[in-house]
């Protein structure tokens, strides 16, 4: 088994809003600090990556209109902390592997519906800034977070705090 095999194959989404900052969900049933995260969510087998991350997308917020403006290079990885005991844990990943996809938001903010697809990942949403989001994150993914921040710089307004 090659490294790379035992880590779940997963997209993340940054969706930019045209101000340049960035879309951000509060993860339902998640207990406070570290629970605020970008849309992401597994490949199906034979899935085009960024078809998987438009899905997820749209599942996750709703969103459907939006544009390609880029993707990061390889997989990012994170694992899974001890005792996770996540139902993908469960199945046997060591982690997640993940390529990362950022979008332009083109459409209206009523487009956003959190509850379209069933089970809801989300409770609440807002806007934010990309280099804020590391600081958000459950901290096991954070490596992760600070890898896509860097990557998608260029499409980022900066918070007024940095």
């Amino acid at each position: 088994m090659t490294e790379l095999s035992a880590y779940r194959p997963n997209v993340g989404v940054v969706l930019f809003h045209p101000d340049g900052r960035v879309w951000l969900g509060r993860r339902a049933n998640t207990p406070g600090p570290h629970n605020w995260q970008f849309p992401q969510g597994g490949v199906d087998a034979g899935e085009d990556l960024e078809t998987a991350a438009r899905r997820e997308l749209t599942e996750e917020t709703g969103v459907r209109s939006a544009t390609y403006l880029g993707r990061t290079d390889g997989w990012i990885t994170y694992d899974f902390p001890e005792g996770h005991g996540g139902p993908k844990a469960y199945r046997g990943w060591r982690g997640q592997k993940q390529v990362w996809f950022a979008f332009r938001f083109d459409g209206e903010e009523a487009e956003f519906d959190l509850q379209a697809y069933g089970h809801p990942e989300f409770d609440a949403w807002r806007w934010g800034y990309l280099d804020e989001t590391p600081a958000l994150i459950v901290p096991f993914k954070r490596a992760a977070y600070e890898l896509v921040a860097r990557a998608f710089a260029s499409f980022a307004a900066h918070s007024p705090a940095t």
